[in-house]
């Protein structure tokens, strides 16, 4: 429990600057994604694989650049197209291996667009400002009802190989809180209740696939943590494996299902 309580307060500090908006969210995006791309290429060096950290850092800044003046998409391919041809002079020096440009470009998609779909949605949709919550709804639920309700019924394991401790009825558990609690949130801002049905549930689908894939990452090199942004409670990438991936989710199932 006391750990649930803490991953949450980490996110804390975002929440304040959704909350602000405009640019100070901006500066705090990039900080924040500057640490987790930190987190994720240190977690692969374990396995000797070296992204090209600049590419990433250099991407981030462009997202915020793109943000504050509100750039189009074509912008962002222009810029990671050129970003690819730079990676290419790395292995024609021979200073990278095609591994290591395969990570550069997969941090880019994984990590800073999935956490870029938070400022997308708050820019790029109508009503933004308020479905950007059920992004922290939907993982804070998943993660908080999926822990209690397998600490309680648990009994089946879910996929023992990727997280052990992970049941069905914990999945189940999940699902159901992210569902009631999207529902709870629906009626309070008289949103539309089937959109918000089919974000709570599958989305909390979502958020697991998020959390078991960032799971099978640190297996896979050998670690228990990406960072120590909380001592003994894991970084930024371990208080975002679920979010990654229910941002975008958020941002498309709005677009399509609210026309």
């Amino acid at each position: 429990m006391l750990t649930r309580v803490l991953a949450a307060l980490a996110l804390v500090p975002l929440l304040i600057f959704i909350l602000i908006g405009g640019v100070p969210l901006y500066i705090a995006e990039i900080a924040i994604l500057a640490i987790a791309l930190n987190e994720f290429y240190k977690a692969f060096k374990a396995k000797d694989i070296h992204p090209i950290e600049n590419i990433g850092y250099i991407f981030i800044v462009y997202l915020g650049l793109k943000n504050i003046f509100n750039l189009g998409a074509d912008y962002t391919y222009v810029v990671i197209f050129a970003l690819f041809i730079y990676s290419i002079t790395y292995i024609l020096r021979c200073k990278r291996n095609i591994i290591d440009i395969v990570i550069t470009f997969f941090s880019l998609f994984y990590v800073a667009i999935s956490i870029d779909f938070i400022v997308l949605t708050i820019n790029r949709l109508p009503q933004g400002s308020i479905y950007v919550w059920t992004i922290f709804i939907v993982a804070f639920l998943t993660d908080t009802f999926a822990y209690f309700t397998g600490y309680l019924f648990g009994k089946h394991k879910l996929i023992p190989k990727v997280s052990p401790k992970k049941t069905i009825e914990g999945s189940i558990g999940g699902i159901i809180g992210s569902t009631v609690g999207c529902i709870i949130f629906a009626y309070l801002f008289k949103l539309d209740m089937t959109v918000m049905v089919i974000i709570g549930s599958l989305g909390s689908i979502i958020a697991q696939f998020g959390d078991l894939f960032a799971s099978s990452i640190k297996r896979y090199v050998g670690i228990k943590d990406y960072g120590k942004l909380i001592p003994g409670h894991g970084g930024v990438l371990d208080r975002f494996d679920s979010v990654i991936l229910v941002a975008p989710f958020v941002y498309y199932a709005i677009m399509i299902f609210s026309k």
